[in-house]
């Protein structure tokens, strides 16, 4: 089993959603986040006075898969969060020892 990771823009949420449905993610967790990469925030004008914006609004989407899936989440997350923009993203793969559903004890690739 493989956790995948994505920190995406919010507004391709669905997009990213629709398309992981599609290839057959039962589950996936979101959590709105704050951060920053290469574009390191930007600067905007409120009532005429310039300030800063260091953390970006992300959304960051979690998803535990069978390792049969780990190459179509990826290629699905890359098409449907791709605007070509700075910004877009990542997708970190890690891996997981063991998931155990809490309802019915269910374990390994089952409980997902």
């Amino acid at each position: 089993m493989k956790k995948i990771t994505a920190i995406i823009k919010p507004f391709v949420l669905e997009e990213v959603r629709d398309a992981l449905g599609e290839i057959g993610v039962r589950g996936i967790t979101v959590t709105e986040v704050k951060g920053f990469g290469r574009q390191k925030g930007h600067t905007e004008l409120y009532r005429g006075a310039e300030y800063v914006i260091d953390f970006l609004p992300k959304v960051q989407i979690d998803a535990v898969v069978t390792e049969s899936l780990v190459d179509a989440v990826i290629e699905a997350v890359k098409t449907s969060a791709a605007t070509g923009k700075i910004g877009d993203g990542k997708i970190f793969v890690t891996n997981i020892e063991q998931a155990v559903r809490i309802r019915t004890g269910e374990t390994g690739d089952e409980a997902l």
